[in-house]
């Protein structure tokens, strides 16, 4: 049986667990009402919300890389371009903005008067644009398919039901460390509890509430958004650690910033997109 001391420690983790979800949950609400809002408004009210959330994210990034004197100018020219270019085209449109945000850093990079470490500068310009800006660029690709709206909910859902519970799983009863040089408090029971609680709540919200959503369809798209989310997760992971930083930003005080609250979206985007598109979803 377990001691008296036990029994103690294992309340008071169970305490600590509840009271630091429900400040998770407290501090995502604002969050929850503004995705919820531009979602159902679609068009150019999701593209333009898109780009302020962008603007942020690639702010926190250039902050944590200011030693290499990011372009940031062309940083935000180039996200914004990049979302209309989704909104406005296709894939051959974002591609064709992508090619186009090299020539863009360049010439905003090549007035400047100091060009010490200007390699370093358009390599962490065009690093953001291709994790922030083609990521959310997919978001609006996914939003612009037939049931957009529902699909993206769908993969906000699967996305965060898996990384809280991963977070809730790996405090409970995780032990064997998944990558402990990159993220040492993430566990392999953590990782299982997320994949299977993020498709499976995926699965079950489409199937439940979307009756044009077939369920095997649900349950493929469902999985594979939940088994990316947690590289998202691993990739800024890798970053922050990189650059000798705990979070990303302070928009969500002490739950970070918004690059460590959309690591996870960044990747499940662009998988929910061309996972849509292989079961089916046309534009």
């Amino acid at each position: 049986m377990a001691s008296r001391q036990e029994r103690r420690v294992r309340r008071a983790r169970r305490r600590s667990q509840r009271s630091d979800l429900g400040a998770r949950i407290v501090a995502a609400l604002p969050a929850i009402a503004f995705a919820l809002f531009i979602v159902a408004e679609g068009g150019i009210v999701f593209v333009l919300a898109l780009v302020a959330v962008g603007a942020l994210a690639l702010a926190e990034l250039y902050r944590m890389t200011e030693r290499a004197r990011p372009v940031h100018l062309a940083g935000y020219l180039g996200l914004a371009g990049l979302l209309l270019a989704a909104h406005y085209g296709d894939q051959y449109q974002l591609l064709l903005a992508l090619a186009l945000c090299v020539p863009l850093t360049f010439l905003v990079a090549v007035r400047r008067r100091r060009r010490e470490h200007v390699a370093y500068g358009v390599a962490v310009t065009l690093f953001g644009l291709l994790w922030v800006g083609v990521a959310l660029a997919h978001a609006v690709l996914l939003r612009d398919l037939e049931h957009g709206g529902g699909l993206v909910l769908d993969v906000l859902i699967g996305t965060f039901v898996g990384d809280t519970a991963a977070y809730l799983g790996g405090r409970s009863w995780g032990r064997r460390p998944l990558a402990p040089t990159i993220s040492p408090n993430k566990t392999l029971e953590g990782l299982v509890t997320g994949i299977v609680a993020g498709g499976l709540a995926f699965w079950l919200f489409a199937v439940g509430y979307q009756d044009w959503f077939k369920g095997t369809d649900a349950l493929i798209m469902g999985f594979s958004v939940a088994l990316v989310g947690p590289v998202g997760d691993l990739f800024e992971s890798l970053i922050k650690r990189d650059l000798h930083v705990k979070d990303s930003g302070t928009v969500f005080g002490a739950h970070g910033g918004v690059l460590d609250r959309l690591d996870a979206v960044f990747f499940t985007a662009v998988t929910g997109y061309y996972v849509a598109r292989a079961v089916g979803f046309g534009a």
